[in-house]
Protein backbone atom coordinates (compact mmCIF):
# COMPACT_ATOMS: atom_id res chain seq x y z
CA UNK A 1 0.00 0.00 0.00
CA UNK A 2 1.19 3.34 -0.57
CA UNK A 3 1.04 6.77 1.21
CA UNK A 4 -1.55 7.28 3.76
CA UNK A 5 -3.92 9.98 3.29
CA UNK A 6 -6.47 10.99 5.62
CA UNK A 7 -9.53 13.41 5.00
CA UNK A 8 -11.30 15.13 7.00
CA UNK A 9 -14.42 16.53 6.18
CA UNK A 10 -16.30 18.67 7.99
CA UNK A 11 -19.40 20.20 5.45
CA UNK A 12 -22.63 18.73 5.47
CA UNK A 13 -23.05 15.91 2.76
CA UNK A 14 -25.26 18.56 0.74
CA UNK A 15 -25.48 22.17 0.39
CA UNK A 16 -22.05 22.68 -0.91
CA UNK A 17 -19.78 20.62 -2.58
CA UNK A 18 -17.29 19.98 -0.29
CA UNK A 19 -17.70 16.34 1.15
CA UNK A 20 -18.61 15.65 -2.48
CA UNK A 21 -15.33 16.70 -3.57
CA UNK A 22 -13.10 15.03 -0.65
CA UNK A 23 -14.92 11.93 -1.57
CA UNK A 24 -14.09 12.47 -5.35
CA UNK A 25 -10.81 13.12 -4.30
CA UNK A 26 -10.66 9.95 -1.59
CA UNK A 27 -11.28 7.42 -3.96
CA UNK A 28 -9.37 8.98 -6.89
CA UNK A 29 -5.94 8.44 -4.63
CA UNK A 30 -6.95 5.11 -4.20
CA UNK A 31 -7.61 4.20 -7.55
CA UNK A 32 -4.95 6.38 -9.38
CA UNK A 33 -2.23 6.67 -5.78
CA UNK A 34 -2.97 3.29 -4.57
CA UNK A 35 -2.88 5.48 -1.29
CA UNK A 36 -4.47 3.81 2.25
CA UNK A 37 -7.34 6.32 2.72
CA UNK A 38 -8.90 7.54 6.20
CA UNK A 39 -12.03 9.70 6.79
CA UNK A 40 -13.36 11.36 9.97
CA UNK A 41 -16.84 12.54 9.51
CA UNK A 42 -16.52 16.04 11.82
CA UNK A 43 -19.45 18.50 12.52
CA UNK A 44 -22.18 18.37 9.46
CA UNK A 45 -20.38 15.67 7.81
CA UNK A 46 -21.70 12.96 10.24
CA UNK A 47 -24.52 12.71 8.33
CA UNK A 48 -22.24 11.50 5.42
CA UNK A 49 -22.71 8.52 7.07
CA UNK A 50 -26.49 7.77 7.16
CA UNK A 51 -27.56 5.12 4.93
CA UNK A 52 -30.60 6.12 3.53
CA UNK A 53 -30.21 9.27 1.46
CA UNK A 54 -32.16 9.27 -1.71
CA UNK A 55 -31.22 12.36 -4.08
CA UNK A 56 -33.26 13.55 -7.38
CA UNK A 57 -31.91 11.66 -11.02
CA UNK A 58 -28.93 13.45 -11.82
CA UNK A 59 -27.62 14.14 -8.27
CA UNK A 60 -24.63 12.73 -6.81
CA UNK A 61 -25.02 10.85 -3.75
CA UNK A 62 -22.89 11.00 -1.17
CA UNK A 63 -24.34 7.80 0.72
CA UNK A 64 -23.21 6.24 -2.36
CA UNK A 65 -19.90 7.78 -2.69
CA UNK A 66 -18.67 6.88 0.83
CA UNK A 67 -19.54 3.43 0.42
CA UNK A 68 -17.60 3.48 -2.48
CA UNK A 69 -14.40 4.42 -1.12
CA UNK A 70 -15.56 2.01 2.12
CA UNK A 71 -15.15 -0.87 -0.16
CA UNK A 72 -12.16 -0.24 -1.70
CA UNK A 73 -10.54 -0.77 1.29
CA UNK A 74 -10.83 3.05 3.03
CA UNK A 75 -11.23 3.37 7.03
CA UNK A 76 -14.15 5.90 8.04
CA UNK A 77 -15.00 6.97 11.35
CA UNK A 78 -17.43 9.73 12.57
CA UNK A 79 -17.06 11.88 15.41
CA UNK A 80 -19.46 10.65 18.14
CA UNK A 81 -19.90 13.81 19.75
CA UNK A 82 -21.11 15.64 16.52
CA UNK A 83 -23.35 12.34 16.45
CA UNK A 84 -24.72 13.29 19.96
CA UNK A 85 -25.27 17.00 19.23
CA UNK A 86 -27.30 16.19 16.24
CA UNK A 87 -29.47 13.64 17.36
CA UNK A 88 -27.37 10.77 15.65
CA UNK A 89 -26.00 8.76 18.27
CA UNK A 90 -28.90 5.81 18.12
CA UNK A 91 -29.08 6.11 14.43
CA UNK A 92 -27.53 3.44 11.96
CA UNK A 93 -24.40 4.14 9.95
CA UNK A 94 -23.82 2.66 6.63
CA UNK A 95 -21.61 -0.25 6.94
CA UNK A 96 -18.24 0.11 8.00
CA UNK A 97 -18.24 3.45 9.74
CA UNK A 98 -17.72 3.87 13.10
CA UNK A 99 -18.42 6.31 15.82
CA UNK A 100 -14.87 7.87 17.11
CA UNK A 101 -13.60 10.00 19.28
CA UNK A 102 -11.15 12.87 19.34
CA UNK A 103 -8.75 10.28 20.48
CA UNK A 104 -9.15 8.20 17.17
CA UNK A 105 -8.52 11.67 15.07
CA UNK A 106 -5.62 12.25 16.98
CA UNK A 107 -4.30 8.94 16.39
CA UNK A 108 -4.89 9.17 12.97
CA UNK A 109 -3.60 12.37 12.36
CA UNK A 110 -0.17 11.28 13.66
CA UNK A 111 0.36 8.47 12.08
CA UNK A 112 -1.20 9.52 8.06
CA UNK A 113 1.95 11.04 5.94
CA UNK A 114 -1.22 13.38 4.62
CA UNK A 115 -3.87 15.26 6.16
CA UNK A 116 -6.18 17.17 3.77
CA UNK A 117 -9.42 19.01 5.17
CA UNK A 118 -12.88 19.98 3.53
Amino acid sequence: MGMKVLIIINDAPYGTEKAYNALRLGRTLQREEQAEVKIFLLADAVGCALPAQRTANGYYNVANMLRGVLNAGALVKACGTCMEARGMRQLELLDGVEPATMKDLAAWVTECDRVVTF
